[in-house]
């Protein structure tokens, strides 16, 4: 089995890791393949890839999507790293508004899986970071939310602190206590 699947100290919340098979042209990395996704635990079915390349310093998030358009996703660095955050929004969850963050980068072979029932971030640490996603629903607009990635409440400790790049769209998210969640 080319991939370690570890649960993270929020139920829910699962590291994968992959094996990189390396010779002098380069390497081969597979990064997802359903069959082992499923034995270990990650039982969805992905329907959207996302893409984006970002600034040192860009904070996208933290975004969710309500029902019925929850989305799991399955994030990873192809280069670059960033500094990534899941937030428990399940209101019957007992680690509700809890966040855990990890560390990503190009140059390990991590890929973390966040359940629908999160809020999702991460701010890029390098310049042109380039993170890629798997969802397991369509992107469907009335049904976005997000919550302020500064929160004083939630207390993510961002490791970068002055000079990020955040949209206009991110900056007036509510503060997780205005936010809606997940029942």
């Amino acid at each position: 089995m080319p991939f370690v699947f570890k649960n993270l100290e929020i139920p829910g919340l699962v590291l994968a890791e992959g094996r990189k098979f390396g010779d002098d042209r380069g390497f081969f990395l597979e990064t997802y393949k359903q069959s082992e996704f499923r034995a270990g635990g990650i039982m969805e079915e992905f329907v959207q890839d996302n893409y984006s390349v970002s600034k040192k310093g860009t904070v996208r998030g933290l975004h969710f999507q309500l029902d019925p358009y929850a989305q799991g996703k399955l994030v990873q660095v192809i280069s670059g790293r960033v500094w990534d955050v899941a937030v428990d929004i399940r209101k019957s969850s007992p680690t509700f508004g809890q966040w855990y963050g990890i560390e990503l980068s190009g140059d390990d072979t991590k890929l973390f899986y966040i359940p629908a029932g999160f809020a999702h971030g991460f701010v890029a640490l390098e310049d042109d970071t380039q993170f890629m996603y798997k969802c397991t629903a369509e992107y469907n607009k009335e049904s976005e939310g997000g919550i302020r990635y500064d929160d004083p409440d939630l207390a993510i400790a961002w490791p970068l602190k002055d000079g990020l790049l955040v949209s206009e769209k991110d900056a007036i998210l509510p503060f997780f206590k205005e936010a809606k969640y997940f029942q």
